[in-house]
């Protein structure tokens, strides 16, 4: 029986990281195919892989030979509908835009086999509402993960209206083969944990608005006084306030003026302050500064 295969649209953060755990999977890893448009982000998305892996051997988390099975499974691929045409699952991991979603999903229900799971790493939007525009509304699953992938151990599965027991299985099971832990969520806006971290990030830069108390001050006391391993600005810095912006903006027009994004937050993204991978968010990262994806 031939190794299932694995396709990742988008080579982000997220993307690229998700592309790791799938090729270095236990097991022996799944041949796994990174799409994005531009060859030298997906050549950058490679290093970047190269780079993590490398860091995992100094820190006893992989060895050498973890390192090169997963460079071995991975491959890139620019063209959208080439890199869907053999894969078994296709998670994407493009921005949160119902719109290019969408699209990217149309081309790919053209171009892969009738029994192609597709996923979904969306933060916050709709799965029933992208399933019905994918053409295989049962085989359409939200598979959330989490930044860093290679080290968070979640996978959230949003189960949505049509999609099928199989297509759950299947999904848990990748998760599993990728050290994942999975929780199933019935579909909801922003589902579990994209709701409740952007309630407290929001109300967090309310109090910041206000003059309550500073960022690094609100962040401490989350930390230490909730035991928060991150504080909320510290973690809408490593998400991005882009990323983040559009999640309340979506919420806030789903489930109300609770999620009504404030104006520093406006503010800061126009700014272009858009955290670690713009090398400034609400902190400033200067030595971390690293290309835009």
């Amino acid at each position: 029986m031939r190794a299932m295969k694995v396709t990742v649209v988008g080579s982000g953060t997220m993307g690229r990281g998700i592309a790791q755990v799938a090729a270095g999977a236990a097991q022996g890893g799944y041949p796994t195919v990174l799409q994005d448009i531009s060859r030298e982000q997906l050549d950058k998305a490679r290093a970047a892989v190269a780079k993590s892996l490398e860091e995992g051997i100094a820190r006893g988390k992989t060895t050498p030979g973890q390192r090169d099975l997963t460079l071995a499974n991975l491959s890139l691929e620019t063209d959208l509908a080439k890199a869907g045409r053999d894969a078994d699952l296709v998670i994407e991991a493009v921005p949160e835009s119902l719109a290019l979603k969408a699209e990217v999903f149309g081309i790919l229900h053209k171009a892969c086999k009738a029994s192609t799971v597709f996923a979904s790493n969306t933060s916050a939007l709709s799965i029933t509402e992208m399933g019905a525009t994918s053409g295989r509304p049962a085989k359409f699953i939200g598979m959330h993960f989490f930044n860093p992938v290679h080290k968070m151990k979640l996978v959230e599965l949003i189960k949505g209206k049509d999609t099928d027991d199989a297509t759950v299985s299947l999904a848990r099971e990748v998760s599993a083969r990728m050290g994942k832990e999975t929780v199933l969520v019935k579909e909801s806006p922003g589902f579990v944990t994209s709701r409740i971290n952007a309630l407290i990030g929001n109300e967090a830069f309310r109090m910041l608005e206000g003059g309550v108390a500073t960022a690094e001050d609100i962040d401490k006391a989350l930390k230490l006084g909730l035991n928060h391993p991150m504080g909320p600005f510290e973690m809408v810095d490593l998400v991005g306030l882009d990323v983040r912006l559009s999640i309340l903006e979506y919420l806030h027009k789903t489930l109300g003026e609770t999620y009504r994004p404030t104006e520093i937050h406006r503010r800061l993204v126009r700014e272009g302050r858009l955290g670690r991978k713009a090398g400034r968010g609400v902190y400033e990262y200067p030595a971390t500064k690293e290309a835009k994806s």
